[in-house]
């Protein structure tokens, strides 16, 4: 998983694995913004797997999946929420990062 820091608050990443929570916990993340919908691949992990084990690593877990109709309003919205309501560092990711990337830039958050 490679990691992509856009600012002091925000990062994003390629798909994550359930299995990576841990370790994004011990580095220093506290949020993780799911913005990858279900069944774009067929051995894609599924949010509900990925919140859980975020949750288990004590994690705030979140999901704004922009499928291919794109970006809308309200997805913007709500993680610039996030981004300002969040304890410390997050981590948003999809299939490559560039959806988590234009949404952090839509959004205009730090």
């Amino acid at each position: 998983m490679k990691i992509y820091q856009l600012s002091e608050i925000c990062s994003v990443a390629s798909q994550i694995q359930p299995e990576d929570a841990p370790q994004l916990a011990d580095a220093g993340f506290k949020v993780v913004v799911c913005n990858r919908p279900d069944g774009e691949e067929i051995d894609q992990p599924t949010i509900a797997d990925i919140g859980a084990a975020c949750e288990a690593a004590g994690l705030e877990f979140h999901a704004i999946p922009i499928d291919r109709s794109g970006i809308r309003t309200d997805m913007v919205d709500a993680f610039r929420h996030i981004v300002t309501s969040a304890a410390g560092p997050i981590l948003a990711y999809c299939r490559s990062g560039q959806r988590s990337s234009i949404l952090w830039q839509a959004s205009g958050s730090p």
